[in-house]
């Protein structure tokens, strides 16, 4: 494929700084763009990349100044991540639509009550238990396994080796990556007398709602009771932890290796940073933004705010203790001084007291 940097400008509603008919056949990092190529410059901190890249057309800010001479042309657009988002779009659709698969494979397990839609592709080793629904145009791969009585909405892709349990309930255009378990039982045991624990039956399920991203390897368990429901438009990273009777809010965003505790609920467009430990029967507000590595064990209830630290505190507070921490071995060594000259000038004290007196 091979378009002009006026044609991509005309698509982006962007203006041209340079050769408008300048060709482009491929998407490329700035900092990798080669003749050919088309990048894009939105982080200042790349700026000096447009300087010595080779790419031939740069997606840039309208308002952008260049300091330096450069060789690319300049597709000028109001927000240049989103406008090359838009076109890694187009490009992956085209893609996507050149490699279509439909169809149920030979060697797929498909049980005889389940409802398959129109369009949909089922790998070799898929199986797909009894009750099950499968909306138009989804994509399950090889040795997915989907549970009894689930139902798969529209436009959904579920990559090599995800297993859904049975009674689980997924939107439309739902991408779960490979690995991902969905709707394990949540950990729930009863300690006795003897100190043993008895397993408590989770009979929920797991509620999935449109247009949700799950990256690989991540767990979401099935309700003990109830429901857990993942909400509209949440992004989830690689290696998450989602427990029991958890309710994440619509366009959440997770980051990898973060952990959410049994019953917490998470309210909508909240920020989650790698490495987050959330503690059970909590409640965030809405717009919560928590930093990588924080640790929540009480309700948050003002809403956009940002935590940091763990036990997590307000972000600023927090940056300001980080900044005290960092001196913490310069205060040890006053503090021992001024222990020491304290303790002099105490003994010099007692010495001229005892002097006096005789």
């Amino acid at each position: 494929m091979q378009f002009t940097a006026k044609q991509i400008s005309e698509f982006l509603n962007g203006t041209i700084d340079g050769d408008p008919d300048v060709a482009v056949t491929e998407l490329s990092k700035i900092e990798d763009g080669k003749k050919g190529s088309l990048s894009f410059l939105s982080n200042p901190k790349y700026e000096n990349f447009l300087y010595s890249t080779q790419a031939s057309a740069v997606i840039v800010s309208q308002d952008f100044a260049p300091t330096q001479k450069y060789t690319s042309t300049l597709i000028r657009v109001e927000n240049p991540y989103s406008a090359f988002t838009i076109l890694l779009d187009k490009y992956n659709e085209a893609v996507n639509a050149q490699d279509s698969q439909s169809g149920i494979d030979k060697q797929a397990y498909v049980h005889p009550t389940a409802l398959i839609g129109k369009n949909v592709f089922i790998d070799a080793f898929a199986y797909v238990a009894e009750n099950v629904i499968v909306g138009d145009n989804s994509k399950i791969n090889t040795q997915t396994y989907i549970g009894a009585n689930s139902k798969i909405g529209e436009n959904c892709v579920f990559f090599p080796g995800v297993k859904i349990y049975h009674n689980s309930q997924i939107g439309d255009r739902v991408i779960i990556h490979a690995n991902t378990v969905i709707g394990s039982d949540g950990f729930g045991f009863a300690p006795q007398k003897d100190g043993t624990y008895n397993k408590i039956p989770q009979i929920g399920n797991v509620i999935i709602e449109d247009d949700v991203e799950i990256g690989a390897n991540t767990t979401i368990d099935r309700a003990t009771m109830g429901s857990s429901i993942i909400k509209k438009g949440v992004k989830m990273d690689n290696l998450i932890q989602v427990a029991h009777n958890v309710e994440i809010g619509e366009n959440t965003v997770l980051a990898a290796q973060s952990g959410i505790s049994g019953s917490t609920k998470i309210g909508p467009n909240s920020v989650i940073g790698g490495q987050v430990g959330i503690a059970g029967h909590l409640s965030l507000a809405k717009g919560t933004q928590i930093g990588a590595q924080a640790g929540i064990n009480f309700n948050i209830t003002e809403e956009d705010k940002q935590w940091h630290g763990s036990p997590a505190q307000p972000l600023r507070n927090w940056m300001r203790a980080s900044v005290i921490f960092k001196h913490l071995p310069d205060v040890e060594k006053r503090i021992n001084a001024l222990e020491q000259e304290l303790k002099r000038l105490t003994a010099e004290l007692e010495k001229n007291t005892l002097h006096n007196e005789r």
